[in-house]
């Protein structure tokens, strides 16, 4: 919906009736097109999807290679064991996708929602669909126009069973990264799937089907912050979709023979052949708006009417506005790529990624966390020992069965009174009860600090610090 100005008509009380406040947004129907972008397009779409729906049937060893078992707390991402305690890599994860689409932003504009956003990546699977069962742009809008007869129900029928096909299949390969999708597969088969899984398959499966079918640029240019705060990451140097005025005005439709200069003409023949291919519904004729996605149909479609009319290509291409307005080409626009802000993107980019990646290299194959035993903070055994009691909890980030050994440093005569060695099975954690004693009267009253170290002989080790209670 877009809000529109109320303007008087004659006629009405008043000066006329109003309209309404409101006015809806017509129905974008994008033809086909082909050409380089259009190719580029597809190649990201079969990239994407054979990523998203093949990922779940990787195995690994004896597991699936990426799941995150949300019951278990363990995320098993090809041969990472990660656990809660890992957050800090997926905080790493989040902020490297924030800057690296500022940097791509920055140097060549909303490319990533014109090839790889999920929203474009769907919308053009579902176009696709709607083409095969409904025909080019002219045939959709003449059977949305007719009255509902056989034939009308049967397309319209199959292209939404189509439709639901391919959204129930998403949202099935989305649980697939949460339950194990061959054991997944099989409660679907057997009708016994869990509650929250049918949920989740049926709520992603029915955004797919709304967003992609029905909403569609609507998401875009609405909905999809990205749009608004574009602009803070763009400047003159950016590389977007630009049309040629000086090249292209005057418009005006002209035969294939004719002379344009003789006729007092720019290049542009006013086809609207790129409007008709948005599938925003944007004329990129009008300049630099929000609501263009960066996806080229238009360049392609352009390219391509310039071919029939013996023109040179480019009327419609990628640039950028100070390249534009120098009259410049490619070697203007390569000058300007290594400015200050893509540099500083580039260098905090390059650092981030080096530390999450040295940081997943070195990182240690265990996890410790010390809990102290509240029901007994410190107590006098026999002997004359003065004792504290904890719980370890040791997670095994590998996926071999470790036998750790573990000790307890920090305070004189201090020994440990329970078990020292333990085996903790691949990728599972353990609760360890632990006592520490020291020789009543050898420390003073107070808190103390202690550490434990816990390994394996080998690459796992892990020293992790607590406190010995002396009572007064």
């Amino acid at each position: 919906m877009k809000i529109i100005p109320i303007t008087p008509v004659d006629g009405g009380p008043g000066g006329g009736p109003s309209q309404g406040l409101y006015a809806s947004e017509s129905k974008v129907y994008p033809r086909s097109v082909s050409g380089l972008f259009q190719r580029w397009r597809w190649a990201f779409v079969w990239l994407t999807q054979i990523v998203f729906y093949g990922l779940p049937w990787l195995q690994w060893g004896e597991r699936q290679a990426v799941l995150f078992d949300l019951g278990a707390r363990r995320f098993y991402i090809f041969g990472y064991v990660l656990y809660p305690q890992d957050f800090i890599y997926l905080t790493g994860l989040l902020v490297i996708s924030a800057l690296s689409l500022f940097l791509f932003t920055a140097v060549a504009g909303r490319l990533w929602c014109g090839f790889s956003c999920p929203q474009t990546v769907y919308t053009e699977i579902f176009l696709w669909i709607e083409r095969k069962v409904e025909g080019d742009r002219g045939a959709r809008m003449r059977l949305d126009a007719r009255r509902l007869d056989l034939q009308k129900f049967s397309r319209k029928g199959l292209k939404h069973l189509l439709w639901g096909a391919v959204a129930l299949w998403t949202g099935f390969t989305f649980v697939g990264y949460f339950t194990p999708v061959t054991q997944l597969g099989s409660e679907v088969l057997q009708g016994r799937m869990g509650s929250w899984e049918i949920f989740w398959v049926f709520f992603y499966g029915f955004a797919t089907y709304g967003n992609a079918g029905f909403m569609r640029e609507q998401v875009c240019k609405y909905m999809c912050p990205y749009a608004r705060f574009q602009s803070a990451m763009f400047d003159r140097d950016t590389l977007i979709v630009s049309y040629d005025p000086g090249r292209g005005e005057p418009r005006g439709s002209r035969g294939r023979k004719a002379d344009p200069k003789a006729l007092n003409l720019g290049s542009c023949v006013d086809c609207t052949m790129c409007v008709q291919v948005c599938p925003t519904g944007i004329d990129i004729r009008d300049g630099l708006q929000y609501e263009c996605i960066g996806c080229g149909a238009c360049i392609d479609a352009c390219d391509t009417v310039m071919d029939k009319m013996n023109y040179a290509r480019g009327l419609i291409r990628f640039s950028t506005q100070n390249a534009m307005a120098s009259g410049g080409g490619r070697d203007a626009i390569l000058q300007r790529v290594l400015r200050p802000r893509v540099l500083v993107y580039s260098s905090i980019l390059l650092v981030l990624t080096a530390a999450v990646m040295v940081s997943l290299a070195m990182r240690t194959p265990l996890k410790v966390d010390v809990v102290r035993d509240r029901a007994a903070l410190s107590r006098i055994v026999a002997g004359g020992m003065l004792e504290n009691v904890y719980r370890l909890q040791i997670m095994n980030a590998s996926e071999e069965k470790q036998r750790y050994r573990l000790d307890a440093t920090g305070l004189p005569g201090l020994s440990l009174a329970s078990e020292r060695e333990f085996e903790v099975g691949p990728a599972e954690s353990r609760w360890v009860a632990v006592r520490l004693q020291i020789p009543y009267g050898s420390a003073a009253a107070g808190s103390h600090p202690i550490q434990f170290q816990i390994d394996n002989g080998g690459d796992a080790h892990v020293r992790e610090k607590s406190v010995f209670l002396v009572p007064r």
